[in-house]
């Protein structure tokens, strides 16, 4: 148990990557099938250069060639694949060079706009570098001419990933095996930053010009309800409004909705890119200036800057018939178009905890 105290909290611990455990179990599997002896711990280079020892839960010859797996240690992560069993089949074939199949757990992917081509495992390419690096020096150490067919599974993992963004972006059957340092960062949300730029990409190679990006489920039900739009075109963003916003500098579209509750959009509305509570606060006083723009007059004004929540403030405006919502989304969409390319039609919506809308501000030609 780490030992943490208010004044003096213990630091977080970093973890390793589903790409850096593919690679150890990979790399000692392949070693036992070339006479290496076995051992209950392997090391591998991560892409920087740093040396990591990985344990090994087994590391066996099967009927074909050998196996060998590890736990997914994601450190204090909450890492979907955290203490996942993660193992790799490895079998010897005549021709040089590394084969990759995805095995049980690991997903295919279906659609185009990946970094991956349709029917390829979904085993990301920093991944493979990693693999295809250690199996070829491997090679070289054993004098062995020939190749590398490598099976990655997740035990469970097919389940798992209904906890992922894979089935939106028609990545199937399982999990992705990914990481570009090896290392998972805590709380670095690098995974699912990426994963919402993976959305867009897959939702433009596929046709979808216009986009929804959304906070959460409530906000995905309103823009179905108003654009009957497909999954695939729904972008669940969380609070990296951010991640959104400048990934359409690189991949523009044509129209852009973006859907939240009342107090995270009046969070974009103030210039936060992140909205959530650790990093963006609701201002108040910011809400009652914006009121007071509209015509509420001093008593509300200060009721607004006393409210407990964004929510309260909202619903004494609403009675004073002062459209604060409105106003928000405004402020949110002039917010959002000034990050966004001009060629990116934008419009911002506001819902209440029950899915109403509450505010909206924007118009598509």
């Amino acid at each position: 148990m780490r030992d943490e105290t208010a004044e003096h909290p213990a630091p977080l611990r970093s973890g390793l990557t589903t790409g850096s455990c593919a690679t150890a179990t990979s790399l000692a599997a392949a070693r036992l099938l070339l006479g290496a002896v076995t051992s209950d711990a392997v090391e591998i280079v991560l892409p920087k250069g740093k040396k990591v020892q990985m344990r090994l839960e087994f590391c066996r010859l099967t009927a074909d060639g050998a196996e060998a797996g590890t736990i997914k240690d994601a450190g204090d992560d909450p890492d979907v694949t955290h203490g996942a069993l993660l193992y790799s089949q490895v079998r010897l074939i005549s021709e040089p060079g590394i084969r990759f199949s995805a095995g049980k757990g690991v997903g295919t992917v279906t659609r185009p706009g990946l970094v991956l081509s349709v029917g390829e495992p979904a085993i990301n390419p920093v991944p493979r570098k990693m693999i295809t690096d250690h199996l070829l020096l491997l090679a070289q150490e054993f004098s062995y001419g020939g190749g590398f067919e490598v099976t990655v599974n997740v035990e469970n993992g097919e389940a798992l990933a209904l906890k992922t963004m894979n089935p939106r972006l028609g990545i199937l059957g399982g999990l992705s095996i990914l990481g570009t340092s090896g290392i998972v960062r805590p709380f670095s949300c690098a995974a699912y930053i990426a994963s919402i730029h993976q959305g867009i990409d897959v939702a433009k190679t596929n046709g979808y010009l216009h986009i929804a990006a959304c906070t959460g489920n409530a906000s995905e039900d309103t823009m179905r309800r108003v654009y009957d739009l497909p999954e695939i075109a729904l972008i669940e963003m969380g609070d990296f409004v951010g991640a959104v916003l400048k990934h359409l500098r690189k991949v523009p579209v044509d129209k852009l909705s973006i859907c939240g509750g009342f107090g995270k959009i009046s969070k974009l509305a103030a210039g936060h890119m992140d909205l959530h509570s650790r990093h963006s606060s609701i201002d108040l006083p910011q809400l009652a200036e914006w009121a007071a723009d509209i015509g509420a007059d001093a008593a509300l004004q200060q009721g607004i800057r006393e409210a407990n929540t964004s929510q309260q403030a909202l619903a004494m405006a609403s009675a004073a018939g002062i459209a604060l919502g409105d106003a928000v989304c405004r402020h949110a969409l002039d917010f959002a178009r000034s990050v966004v390319p001009r060629q990116v039609q934008v419009e911002v919506f506001a819902i209440d905890r029950q899915g109403g809308i509450v505010g909206h501000a924007g118009a598509f030609q």
